[in-house]
């Protein structure tokens, strides 16, 4: 049981790196009356994620799909995931992701300058939506842009297998949006209680991310990864 949480807990550190989230939380945070949007916008995604999860979570169990090989796979898949993360972290920190990042660069670089010659909108759909600044539309955005994801699947499978009983499991489900959301989550409380000191920590985050955000990266991805290989290996002895 506690292997099957740990797995959950990871992976919902995981879907907090939601790309689509991230540009989100950073529009978010730069539009006049933050609050309002960041509530309509949490609205949302809770409403899809926890509403697909539970209808996910709840179909599996009623299922009799169960793995027969759940004791062999497990390990293998946490090893494989493992090495991954430490792959990852291994790259990112010798720089070998330069080059390709300054090829993706250069190519979004002219695209947008095409756009712009094109006299089209530079940003994407959901980014322009939010840029509204109505909470009616950050909750659509938030609901359109929380769709069950890898991690929140693979979450949900663990959740399945752990099979805790149907509150247990709802809560499990709800933890794991809660915590997938804690970007925008946090902030939001900062701006109920402390509006003032919560908008210099954000732009004192903002600073941090841009000057220490590859070595964190770095940190976290060799972490987890380390975790996962060593837990594999222990289980696979």
């Amino acid at each position: 049981m506690g292997s099957e949480l740990l797995d959950i807990f990871l992976l919902s550190l995981l879907a907090m790196f939601n790309p689509a989230l991230l540009a989100a939380v950073t529009v978010l945070l730069l539009l006049p009356s933050p609050k309002r949007l960041m509530v309509g916008y949490l609205l949302g995604a809770y409403t899809t994620s926890i509403t697909l999860g539970l209808v996910i979570v709840f179909s599996l169990h009623n299922s009799s799909t169960e793995s027969t090989s759940k004791h062999t796979v497990s390990p293998l898949e946490d090893i494989v995931v493992g090495v991954l993360a430490i792959a990852i972290a291994w790259v990112l920190r010798t720089g070998r992701d330069q080059p390709f990042q300054e090829r993706r660069r250069v190519k979004k670089d002219a695209k947008l300058k095409a756009r712009q010659e094109a006299g089209k909108p530079t940003e994407s759909l959901p980014l322009r939506m939010l840029g509204k600044g109505d909470p009616k539309v950050t909750f659509v955005v938030g609901a359109v842009l929380s769709f069950p994801g890898v991690s929140y699947l693979d979450a949900l499978d663990h959740i399945h297998k752990l099979n805790p009983g149907t509150v247990a499991t709802v809560l499990l489900v709800i933890g794991f949006c809660l915590m997938q959301q804690i970007l925008l989550e946090v902030p939001l409380l900062g701006y109920v209680f402390a509006p003032e000191s919560t908008q210099e920590r954000v732009n004192s985050f903002k600073a941090w991310m841009a000057r220490k955000g590859r070595p964190a990266a770095v940190i976290g991805a060799a972490a987890i990864g380390a975790i996962l290989v060593a837990r594999g290996v222990i289980t696979l002895l």
